[in-house]
């Protein structure tokens, strides 16, 4: 029933089992151990840390807002009739009194002219019952002539004064009315669009353009009426761009003190330093800082969410080993690109910010702080 093996075959069987056998008792090194990992255990993976330390943290809202000029008017014109002359173009810079442009005023110093007639007949008729008033003077002394004659003079020389008078007010009033027809910036400043042209018709409800001095900006942001009470003058307001980084800085100088009906929203306005780069009516984001504490962020980058529930990874020892241990955390508003921790860190911990997709809970590390050059990088670089 059984056949003999060969001797050769014998004495080869009997060589593989001493070579196991001397394996297996730790004569050499599994290929699978790396520095830093247990020995038989998977090598220890290359991280970044970080050692968690207190900060100050900002409790911010972000908001949408406008801003405005405070040196920005619509020029409207203070008559009726046609445009006859623009004097300026749109994007000039004017100071205040510059002529924009003119309308038709014939009508206009037709009037003037009218009146300042009348002015001169009445002056001359003025001028007659003076002299009579003189002579009648003379007369009444000398008893030629009644005292009823002298003073019916002398009421029309009163008469004519006043008449005189009242034409002079007449003139001027119709003088400043033919200045209107040359409208003239109110202010300095960047002249806007202009959306009428010559031999348009305008009334007093027409706009003629704009005049905007962008070196007076303020903000304008509607804060909803929930976080109303939290408002104060001197709070920082921050225009961030669309990476959160700081534009503008500004603080709170005016909280209105009514609700917006439409919006339930509450008004506040804040000055602008140095408004470069920012045009009146323009959307901006605005973070309105309420308050700053001290507290532990964690970067974005370094946070995994699984099953709704945020984790980071912390360094720690392990006997002679370093492992990735998971922690559950409890985060905060995104304050930049950091979590405000809210519970499950402490300062001092080594947090894990590089890999934190590649490795798991347990799992070997060998951690470098955050920036450093990787130890086969340094060695190379060595050499």
């Amino acid at each position: 029933m059984y056949r003999l093996m060969p001797q050769c075959v014998v004495r080869a069987l009997a060589a593989t089992v001493a070579v196991l056998t001397l394996v297996s008792c730790g004569s050499a090194p599994p290929a699978g151990a790396g520095p830093g990992g247990p020995p038989g255990g998977m090598p220890a993976m290359g991280v970044e840390v970080v050692a968690m330390a207190e900060s100050d943290v900002e409790q911010s809202s972000e908001f949408i807002g406008t801003v405005k000029s405070r040196r920005s008017v619509t020029v409207q014109p203070q008559v009726e009739g046609f445009i006859t002359r623009i004097a300026a173009t749109s994007g000039d810079r004017v100071r205040a009194g510059a002529v924009l442009m003119e309308i038709d005023a014939g009508r206009q110093e037709a009037a003037v002219a009218t009146l300042e007639a009348q002015r001169a007949a009445r002056d001359a008729d003025l001028a007659y019952w003076r002299q009579q008033s003189a002579r009648l003077k003379t007369l009444l002394d000398a008893g030629a002539v009644s005292q009823q004659e002298f003073e019916q003079a002398a009421a029309t020389v009163k008469s004519g004064e006043a008449q005189l008078a009242a034409l002079d007010q007449q003139i001027r009033e119709q003088k400043v009315e033919l200045g209107y027809h040359r409208v003239l910036a109110p202010a300095a400043g960047v002249v806007g669009d202009i959306p009428v042209r010559v031999g348009d018709r305008v009334t007093r409800a027409s706009m003629l353009t704009t005049i905007d001095d962008n070196q007076g900006l303020e903000v304008y942001v509607q804060v909803p009426v929930q976080q109303a009470p939290d408002l104060r003058l001197g709070l920082p307001v921050r225009l961030v761009d669309d990476t959160g980084a700081t534009l503008h800085e500004a603080t709170v100088t005016f909280i209105a003190p009514s609700v917006d009906p439409a919006t339930q929203s509450v008004l506040a306005k804040a000055a602008l330093e140095r408004p470069d780069g920012l045009r009146n009516d323009q959307y901006v984001r605005a973070r309105v800082v309420w308050r700053s504490s001290r507290g532990l962020t964690v970067p974005l980058v370094a946070v995994t969410r699984v099953n709704g529930r945020f984790f980071v990874f912390t360094a720690e020892k392990d006997g002679q080993a370093t492992v990735a241990r998971q922690r559950p955390v409890d985060l905060g508003p995104l304050v930049g690109n950091s979590y405000v921790v809210l519970k499950g860190l402490t300062a001092g911990e080594q947090l894990i910010v590089s890999g934190v997709q590649k490795i798991g809970d347990g799992m070997p590390v060998s951690p470098q702080p955050a920036g450093a050059a990787p130890a086969s990088a340094a060695a190379a670089a060595a050499k």
